[in-house]
């Protein structure tokens, strides 16, 4: 579909979502001054990380206590974008599949990746019908994973490392909680998604792959902190803010996993066992081993994730997910190594 066509689809697509958000965001983007307070809007997904932690003990509310602090919940980094194209959130989490489609064509969303919230471990795995025995088998088979997310990036690597082409396969668009009912209801054939959802189809399941084993392929891929160029420019105290709230968050996670886990559990509905079994399953950085070279490195220095975005860019215009690859120095600017720099001071 031509550029901007698809563009188009997206901003109604992201109008249909302002409306459906309208009520946890306030009116949009003119909204953000509003009552006196600087309003700062954050998408979140139910991913065990640190995140959760910040929103649970409201780490972030804490430190600035004349800011009006709103979190939207979505359910994959598709719709982060959608919501970001809107201006309906100022910061956010996404996977780097989706930050990678952000930041090329058609989308070209005006942000940046400010936060690793982590390494993507065996928390996202392609799970089968116990009949299914390997990734090869699963041709001529119904597949569900969200589309535009890192479960699906690593889903076409896995096809692709399995000698398999995406047309070899079903693939159904859905998102973790509607793709376990479908499993349950027996309408597909296997899934590729994260936890808490994964927890649930492992029980009847076979794993066939991780993302930490895509990732030792060499297609790796992580939770990431965006925020918009605009907001980031506005508002540098709110991000330096953030930043230090969730760099706090990780290193209770790494001292005190159990306390991290209950406010984890808390947030996702889930026992504080259970919590801290799928935070473990993650990998997760200070905002100092964030500024190492492997990471988002430092100013002059932009770490290797630009490479592994621009990697990712190449892999999903072999898909036909994006249009064009863009050039390696759009993901090397992208890195928001100043504003890391100044929180891991």
């Amino acid at each position: 579909m031509p550029v901007a066509p698809r563009r188009t689809a997206l901003l109604a697509a992201a109008v249909a979502l302002v409306a459906l958000t309208a009520s946890a965001c306030g009116d949009g983007a003119d909204a953000a001054e509003g009552g006196g307070k600087t309003q700062v809007r954050i998408a979140y997904q139910a991913i065990p990380n640190a995140d959760l932690v910040v929103k649970n003990q409201r780490l972030l509310e804490k430190a600035l206590p004349d800011a009006d602090v709103k979190w939207v919940k979505f359910d994959s980094g598709g719709d982060v974008n959608t919501a970001v194209i809107a201006g309906a959130v100022d910061l956010g989490l996404a996977g780097s599949s989706p930050v990678t489609k952000g930041l090329s064509a058609p989308l070209n969303i005006p942000y940046k990746v400010v936060w690793i919230h982590d390494v993507i471990g065996e928390n996202e795995a392609l799970v089968a019908k116990n009949d299914i025995g390997s990734v090869k088998a699963l041709k001529g088979k119904k597949i569900a994973t969200p589309f535009g997310s890192t479960s699906h990036y690593s889903l076409l690597a896995a096809l692709e490392s399995a000698g398999l082409k995406a047309s070899d396969v079903t693939l159904v668009d859905l998102q973790p909680q509607d793709a376990l009912a479908a499993w349950q209801r027996g309408d597909i054939d296997a899934a590729y998604v994260w936890t808490p959802a994964l927890t649930e189809l492992e029980k009847d399941g076979k794993v066939l792959v991780t993302s930490r084993e895509i990732a030792e392929q060499g297609k790796p891929t992580a939770d990431l902190g965006v925020v918009t160029t605009a907001f980031a420019a506005k508002h540098p105290k709110i991000v330096d803010a953030w930043l230090k709230a969730e760099d706090q968050a990780v290193k209770l996670a790494k001292s005190d996993p159990g306390k991290a886990a209950t406010a984890i559990g808390a947030e996702l509905n889930l026992s504080p066992a259970e919590a801290k079994k799928q935070l473990a399953q993650l990998v997760l950085l200070t905002a100092k081993e964030q500024q190492g070279s492997d990471y988002l490195g430092k100013p002059g220095a932009p770490g290797a994730l630009a490479r592994n975005l621009h990697d990712a860019s190449v892999f999903l215009k072999s898909q036909k997910a994006i249009d064009a690859v863009p050039n390696q120095s759009v993901f090397d600017q992208a890195l928001a190594v100043k504003e890391l720099n100044r929180a891991a001071r």
